[in-house]
């Protein structure tokens, strides 16, 4: 370099949609004397991730690709995570930062623990981003922003650890959510996988009827948007269900439900109740989509941007300052909403309470369950 500064090394494992997205972004921001390494198993994906400018070069072997490396990011399928770690684990230099993006969490910061040196700092991360069009041509730089990206800190990451992986995720766009790896896998099953679930079931349940050349014809975009997430890639939707299994059955049951509590609507002809239900979830999905929960937008510091963070980490020498902000809660949704307790009372409550309420319930359920059903193995 010019300036006589020494070339740092980010390095990215997997160069699917995610991996070359975060690639693309990082190139991008156009960070100085920093080259981006990146390997797949599949020397295609690295051969594309080179002409859309997403790496500076490949290196097709993991050991290698990851030496020297200040940050390792892992965007691997997760089934394929744990062999990763050990594959990578003697080759990471003292003090690197290792990330990694998949969708579920309490398996990959046991295997983290299990497997990565002492002296290397893990962060589990997952980026609440995606589409069904999977693989490297379908990289986009743009597919964070906005978008909450869950990060979940080993006990013994260096704080100055921390706070970098929070830079690396606002640089991307998106924003930063700390969060428990049980408790991100019971909202993910919730909010993500019951999703993924739903659009298979529903589209299978379809297609399997006899009647499917005529439904087929008749198909158009409710099936379609119902249906999408059920092309994506199978082999990793089968590891996240495999990875979440429990949180995934419970929801499930949730669902099953609201599905039988909707049937008594119709067998019972109560139909001021179904409008009542249609319209009050009109209501609230609209003001869902207008006014959605927000996290108030902060810097990783108060005088240090994302770019000036990421590059800190890569370079060396920056602690964190300021750590209390990792702690601190997004503001509380304040507007009160009007319910109708099991009593019978109308009550308003705000929908932070609703839904730390709904949470605090599911939660304790799926607590019991799982000392219900290591109660049964005992037996």
């Amino acid at each position: 370099m010019s300036n006589g500064t020494e070339t740092r090394r980010i390095t990215i494992i997997g160069l699917g949609l995610i991996g070359a997205s975060i690639g693309m972004r990082l190139k991008a921001a156009a960070l100085p004397n920093i080259e981006i390494i990146g390997q797949d198993s599949d020397r295609g994906a690295e051969r594309e991730a080179e002409k859309i400018g997403a790496i500076d070069r490949a290196e097709h072997d993991p050991r290698r690709a990851v030496e020297g490396a200040s940050l390792v990011i892992l965007a691997t399928p997760i089934i394929a995570l744990r062999e990763v770690f050990a594959e990578i684990a003697p080759h990471l230099m003292e003090g690197a930062i290792v990330t990694d993006t998949a969708s579920t969490k309490a398996d990959v910061l046991r295997w983290a623990k299990e497997l990565l040196p002492e002296h290397i700092s893990f962060i589990g991360g997952h980026p609440m981003a995606g589409k069904e069009t999977q693989g490297t041509a379908n990289a986009d730089p743009a597919l964070f922003e906005g978008k909450a990206y869950c990060l979940c800190p080993t006990v013994d990451a260096a704080p100055g650890a921390i706070t970098s992986v929070m830079g690396l995720a606002e640089l991307l766009g998106a924003e930063p959510m700390f969060i428990e790896g049980d408790e991100h896998d019971v909202y993910a099953a919730a909010i993500s996988h019951l999703p993924l679930v739903t659009a298979t079931v529903l589209f299978n349940m379809m297609r399997a009827s006899p009647s499917w050349e005529d439904l087929g014809l008749l198909a158009s975009s409710g099936f379609r948007d119902m249906t999408r997430l059920a092309s994506g890639d199978p082999v990793m939707s089968s590891a996240i269900l495999r990875t979440n299994r429990e949180a995934i059955i419970h929801w499930i049951e949730r669902m099953t439900t609201e599905l039988n509590k909707m049937r008594d609507l119709l067998n019972d002809s109560r139909d001021e109740d179904l409008l009542q239900l249609f319209a009050t979830t009109q209501m609230q999905r609209d003001e869902f989509l207008t006014n959605p929960p927000r996290r108030q937008r902060r810097s990783v510091t108060p005088d240090v941007d994302s770019k000036e963070t990421v590059m800190s980490m890569i370079v060396g020498g920056m602690m964190a300052r300021n750590m209390k902000r990792i702690a601190e809660m997004p503001e509380a949704m304040e507007k009160k909403h009007e319910i109708i307790t099991p009593e019978g009372e109308k009550k308003k409550i705000s929908m932070a309470d609703k839904m730390a309420e709904d949470i605090r319930r599911d939660l304790e359920k799926l607590e019991r369950e799982r000392e219900e059903k290591a109660q049964r193995k005992k037996d």
